[in-house]
Formats: structure tokens, sequence, C-alpha cells
């Protein structure tokens, strides 16, 4: 999801959505950050507090996109390509640290 939304695969992702559209994705990031808070709330010091984060981040983004709507897809069409590849960047990295010691197999 993250790599389809980068800014030069698609350049104007964010000028033409219209509120709606933007509620929309509210509700489906709510939805799947409340289910992985509600599956996976653990407070611990090592990689799996940023499932954790992650969780409450689409959570909390669910929730301004939803009551929002308008103002987060101006904000969104008025910020520079160069933040959004930025704040895309460090997402991506956490991904792929999620991904990596999701499946990295346990020494015994």
């Amino acid at each position: 999801m993250l790599v389809s939304e980068l800014p030069f695969v698609q350049p104007h992702l964010y000028d033409s959505q219209i509120p709606p559209v933007v509620y929309l994705s509210g509700v489906l990031m709510f939805v799947a950050g409340l289910a992985v808070v509600r599956a996976h709330n653990i407070w611990a010091r090592n990689w799996t507090v940023l499932v954790t984060l992650t969780g409450w981040f689409s959570l909390t983004l669910g929730l301004v996109r939803m009551f929002a709507a308008s103002q987060y897809r101006q904000a969104a069409a008025s910020t520079s390509s160069t933040v959004l590849m930025c704040l895309e960047g460090v997402l991506l990295i956490v991904a792929f640290i999620i991904t990596f010691h999701g499946y990295r197999r346990e020494p015994k």
C-alpha cells in the first residue's frame, strides 16, 4: 500500500480525491488499526512494539480522515512531495523491520 502511494508512482493522488473517498479510506484504516490494537497491544522493549505503534497510528489517522476528511485532503494536496517521500520512506523502513522480524526463524 505504501509503495502505491509514493509521489513518483502517483504524483497527483491526493489532488483529485473527494472527501467521501478520504472518509472511506479513514474507515478502513480505523478498522485495521482497531483490529491490530485489539489483537496486539503489547508494550515490550523489542521490535513487537512497532506492531502496536503501527496499530495506534492507523487507528488515529483513520479517525482524523473520518472526522476531518476535507481538511485532510486539502493538507495532503498542499504538502510537498519531498515531505511525503520522507514520511513514506520512514513508514516503509518500519514495514520492512516488522516483516523481517515477523518471518525470521527464531534460533533454538
